[in-house]
């Protein structure tokens, strides 16, 4: 069994393998598991994309649907189980298209991810190495995700990077 400390993030770019490292270290704590998603099914196929990746987890993942309210989520949580949270991006992208405070809704979140009685595994996209979005909705987006990366990286007692499905570790814990 692996302990894993309050919160670690993994990032990485589209279908990096980012989820399936997070799945892993959440599985290999030993505990039981649960997995807050935050995607929504806007078409069929988002809606075949969630069934896939809900099949393959199988049934010893307890989920819980949290698009908007990843607060509330966490709050059901206890200290027995290991919670993978994928991902922050489409949690910030369901945000921003709800026209929400997005600081108070990142400040919410902090403040329960440090209440969370359990070790927390965020996934998210790193979108900052691509070019500079042609429109101002995008640019406001990537300048929104890099700022909440960044504040999650550095409350993170780990930090892992997925390039091809290898991680990277960026930060771990101190001995």
């Amino acid at each position: 069994m692996t302990t894993l400390q309050n919160l670690t993030l993994v990032l990485g770019g589209a279908s990096s393998g980012k989820s399936a490292e997070a799945e892993r270290r959440v599985t290999a704590t030993g505990r039981a598991r649960v997995y807050i998603a935050t995607a929504e099914a806007w078409d069929d196929e988002m809606a075949a994309k969630i069934a896939r990746h809900r099949a393959a987890r199988g049934p010893a993942w307890r989920t819980v649907e949290a698009p908007r309210d990843l607060p509330a989520a966490l709050a059901t949580v206890t200290a027995d189980e290991a919670v993978l949270i994928d991902c922050a991006t489409l949690w910030l992208t369901n945000l921003m298209l709800a026209d929400s405070d997005l600081a108070a809704a990142e400040a919410a979140l902090l403040a329960a991810i440090d209440a969370c009685p359990a070790p927390v595994v965020i996934v998210s996209n790193e979108v900052g190495q691509g070019i500079v979005p042609d429109n101002a909705l995008s640019r406001r987006f990537r300048t929104a995700q890099g700022g909440l990366n960044q504040r999650l990286a550095a409350r993170a007692a780990s930090v892992v990077a997925v390039m091809a499905g290898l991680p990277l570790t960026l930060k771990s814990p101190s001995p």
